[in-house]
Formats: structure tokens, C-alpha cells, sequence
């Protein structure tokens, strides 16, 4: 499926020519969408993930198969120190970084009520700590008129009981988005949050039953699940130059989720 996605959109504009991108979670589902996604546009990745250095590979390998460049990175985002490693050794390998996508997420649905507070902790430390400190690299490390682009999810406009402290971290993030786009500006920095929708992952459809899947998609205006190709498209329109007068929005790419 994904040489396919990849030899269909072989003829992309290369608008990232020169442009340096670090994709946080970059090896699986929707994080490598992204990073094949701005690999295609011209853009040099830097892949990150957190502990399956073979998917990222395999991120990797298809990326240079195609013509493009890219390297993996392993840190765990949920550490400040593993955090500015990220940023060292992208740098050190690029000689500079342009485009910054916080996509790296965890998930857990249970009840507030039962929540732990390990589970809490965990849950914000990739989810809102992760992000925080990497824009706080990036506001100082990335190139002039870069692009942070922040994965948050549509969910925060829904009322959902068993979402609460993923809801939470993805409000947090929609704000810090916000923030950072005053703050950046005057250095011709966009920041931007995607809030993709039920999207068909690994990752999504595991342990769901085909009744369960079923109902996510009826949910949006065209009755299927997203697909990462298409969030992906999103995130290299942000990260282009097209998108240049575009800062602290809220994207909700969902097929029109109900």
C-alpha cells in the first residue's frame, strides 16, 4: 500500500526543496504518512521514533528508494534531555532544521473516574510535554520562516466519557499552538494544529470490531475513515510556502465529522 501511495504521488511539486523536516513518531501510520508525504515535496526527514528502530527503518528505506533523503533518530519525547538530543543530532546530521511536525501520541480511553495517576502522567508527558519542549527547541533552533505543525485530534470537539485525559493533552497542545504563533511570528515562523479524525491505522483498528469500525466511519460526511495519505497532504500544504499567512489555526481534517 505504501509503495503504491508513493508511486502514485511521485509527481509533487518538490515545493520543500532544501527544507529540513523532523517528524516526531515518524514510523508508523499517520507519522509516516507525514514523513513519506514531505519526503515526496523535496523535503530532507529526520524520522523519530521511540523504540521500533525496524518500522523506522523501513521509513527510511522506502524514503531513499524513491530518490529522497531521510535518517531515523531514536528519543523518547516524554524526556527533555532525549528532546534536545533530537534537535543535536538532526542538526548535526542536516546543518539546519526548517519544519517541525509534533505528531508523537499515546492514547488511552478509560473514565476519569478510573484514570491513574501513572496513566495521567504518562499520557501528558508525550502528549503536551513532548510538544512543549519541542517547540521550545524550535523556537530557537528552527530556520527563519519555518513551519511547527502540531498533531491534535478532533475529539476535543466531541463529548466523548472515556477520552478524558486524551482530551485534555490535545486541548493543551491546541492552545500552545495559539501562543506560539504571536510569539514566533516576527520571525516569519508559522505554528499550526491538525486535528485529523478516525483515521485507518494499525493503530486505530486494533482491537476495534468491525461494528465499532464501522461506526467511526459513518460519522463523517462521506461514510469511510480518513486516510493517513490524506492527513499527511494537509501537514505538507502547512509546511509549503503556500502556506505562508496561515499561523495559530485549528485545522479539523475529519471528512466533515459529525
Amino acid at each position: 500500500m505504501w509503495g503504491m501511495v508513493w508511486q502514485i504521488n511521485s509527481f509533487m511539486s518538490h515545493h520543500l526543496k532544501g527544507k529540513v523536516a523532523l517528524v516526531t513518531g515518524g514510523s508508523r501510520g499517520i507519522g509516516r504518512a507525514i514523513a513519506e508525504r514531505l519526503a515526496q515535496e523535496g523535503a530532507a526527514v529526520a524520522v523519530n521514533f521511540s523504540s521500533n528502530v525496524a518500522e523506522a527503518q523501513k521509513v527510511v528505506t522506502a524514503i531513499q528508494a524513491a530518490g529522497g533523503t531521510a535518517f531515523a533518530i531514536q528519543a523518547d519525547v516524554g524526556r527533555v534531555p532525549e528532546i534536545i538530543r533530537l534537535f543535536d543530532e538532526t542538526i548535526a546530521h542536516f546543518g539546519r532544521l526548517d519544519i517541525l511536525v509534533n505528531n508523537a501520541g499515546v492514547m488511552f480511553a478509560k473514565t476519569v473516574s478510573a484514570t491513574t495517576e501513572a496513566e495521567f502522567d504518562r499520557i501528558f508527558a508525550i502528549n503536551v510535554k513532548g510538544v512543549f519542549f519541542a517547540c521550545q527547541q524550535a523556537a530557537t533552533r528552527l530556520a527563519d520562516g519555518g513551519r511547527i505543525i502540531n498533531l491534535s485530534s478532533s475529539t476535543t470537539a466531541r463529548f466523548m466519557p472515556t477520552y478524558g485525559a486524551y482530551v485534555a493533552t490535545k486541548g493543551a497542545v491546541e492552545q500552545l499552538t495559539r501562543s506560539l504563533a504571536k510569539e514566533l511570528g516576527p520571525r516569519g515562523i508559522t505554528a499550526n494544529a491538525i486535528s485529523p479524525g478516525p483515521t485507518e491505522t494499525e493503530l486505530f483498528v486494533t482491537g476495534k470490531s468491525p461494528e465499532q469500525i464501522d461506526f467511526f466511519a459513518k460519522q463523517s460526511a462521506f461514510g469511510r475513515l480518513g486516510q493517513p495519505g490524506e492527513i499527511a497532504a494537509t501537514v505538507a500544504f502547512l509546511a509549503g510556502p503556500d502556506a505562508s499567512w496561515i499561523s495559530g489555526q485549528n485545522l479539523r481534517v475529519n471528512g466533515g465529522l459529525a
